[in-house]
């Protein structure tokens, strides 16, 4: 009997089993297409395995709200053929099993929690920068949710004082999302993000967006750690300006751990959300 994991992202779909839990077993990776094409080649892998429950990570925005006639379902994404996608439907008519529903984000979120660089705190919050940004919670051992899944990467970001960029959000500009995405980089300065590297004020500028948004999410969950993933937090040279412009910008307002240990990069890597996935799934009940 095994535990089944889907990491839905809007690139690839990576799909994982174990028997205990946080140990990957084997796993496969699956370009993102149709909806059809694409769980064709989640069934085939998932069929030569006798599941025991499952869980699911996926891109969204998804409904998580279960008093909700489209819970389960991937909502009001831009990707065609994906919107208004009822997926935790056709995965439980093919499984008839136990199946946790959340984000990705909310997935890597879990797995450094549980297994990662955040197994010896109380909370924790995952932020991924990288095509778009997004962010999950982890408080008092649970996700965080509500009437819907956190949106961090579209909270309000006062500009850089040398920043002329208008944003790249289509709903809000210049919202953390449209000012500090892998594309804002792009967009900004013409470049993407790896070619930049050397550049120093181009990441000035980034992490004055990320430690805003650090800020503010200390303000209102007060985390024990930050775990940064995501392709533009590649570019390692982030991390000691985000802590630094974290310190000043914060001002010693309220208490908090050490930045330089409190402000860091996951322990597992880009398996963050399918660990988190397969951990949830051994929680997950009918």
């Amino acid at each position: 009997m095994y535990y089944g994991a889907i990491e839905a992202g809007g690139t690839k779909f990576v799909c994982a089993v174990s028997r205990g839990g946080a140990g990957i077993e084997a796993r496969t990776s699956i370009p993102t297409t149709t909806p059809e094409e694409t769980l064709k080649h989640v069934f085939a892998f998932f069929d030569s395995y006798t599941l025991t429950s499952m869980g699911i990570g996926s891109f969204g925005p998804i409904d998580v709200n279960t008093d909700s006639d489209t819970y389960g379902s991937i909502t009001s994404t831009p990707k065609p053929g994906w919107g208004f996608f009822d997926f935790l439907g056709e995965i439980k008519d093919r499984y008839n099993v136990p199946t946790a529903w959340t984000t990705d984000v909310n997935a890597s979120a879990y797995g450094e929690f549980r297994a990662g660089e955040a197994e010896k705190s109380g909370s924790c919050v995952y932020l991924t920068v990288g095509t778009g940004i997004g962010g999950g919670a982890v408080v008092d051992g649970k996700v965080l949710e509500g009437f819907g899944h956190p949106e961090m990467g579209h909270i309000l970001v006062r500009r850089h004082p040398d920043d002329k960029y208008e944003g790249n959000c289509p709903y809000h500009a210049d919202c953390l999302e449209g000012m500090a995405a892998g594309p804002a980089i792009e967009k900004r300065h013409g470049q993407t993000g790896d070619r930049l590297a050397a550049d120093e004020k181009v990441w000035e500028i980034e992490a004055y967006y990320l430690a805003q948004a650090l800020v503010q999410y200390t303000l209102i969950l007060r985390p024990e750690v930050f775990i940064l993933g995501g392709g533009v937090m590649k570019q390692t040279q982030l991390f000691p300006l985000i802590r630094q412009e974290y310190k000043r910008l914060l001002n010693s307002y309220v208490d908090t751990p050490d930045p330089e240990t409190m402000i860091t990069a996951p322990a597992l890597g880009d398996d963050a959300a399918v660990t988190g996935c397969l951990l949830l799934a051994a929680e997950a009940k009918a």
